[in-house]
């Protein structure tokens, strides 16, 4: 039965009722019981932090060497097939053009950096291998077997490097292809 809002407010008095002195306090007691303060946790944040701190550390102690530095220490360190003959030093300086022509036009990207911490593996050992050779060259003399293993092994690193150029153009160009797709 719909009731006729007009007598509603007639007929209302207004009650003046006075609350207690601490009403308030008791508002507010009564209201954290029913809904208590929830204590923030900061050990996410501490978690983040430590973390940060430690990729910060192992970024800055990080090993780094460009492979221009890493091929001067190489070139320092070695006997020169140079010394015995004219033709040997035009040989090696082939190889050594070629080689340094190879390391000086790859580019280090984070994509191919494991690639190419693979193949600096292998090229570091036949480096080993090629100093052990100039020493034995000049502890045994000059000998055929010594001077070949020289040259193969300059043959050997060239084509690592060959294999390592055409390997980075490949995912270069695979992921040009993917970025192509997904545009």
């Amino acid at each position: 039965m719909p009731k006729d809002i007009r007598k509603l407010t007639k007929d209302y008095s207004r009650s003046t009722s006075k609350l207690s002195e601490n009403h308030e306090e008791k508002f507010l007691r009564k209201l954290e019981q029913a809904f208590p303060k929830k204590k923030k946790s900061y050990t996410w944040i501490y978690a983040a932090a430590s973390i940060i701190l430690i990729l910060g550390l192992a970024i800055k102690f990080y090993p780094t060497k460009t492979i221009e530095e890493q091929h001067t220490n190489q070139e320092t360190e070695q006997v020169r097939l140079g010394d015995i003959s004219p033709e040997m030093k035009k040989v090696e300086n082939y190889y050594l053009t070629a080689i340094n022509n190879e390391m000086a036009s790859l580019e280090v990207t984070q994509e191919n950096k494991a690639l190419l911490d693979v193949y600096f593996e292998k090229l570091g050992k036949l480096n080993v291998d090629y100093k052990r050779l100039n020493q034995q060259l000049e502890v045994e003399g000059i000998n055929n077997k010594t001077i070949n293993a020289l040259i193969t092994n300059l043959q050997l690193r060239l084509q690592l490097l060959i294999q390592l150029k055409d390997q980075v153009n490949e995912l270069q160009s695979k992921e040009n292809q993917n970025e192509n797709f997904t545009i």
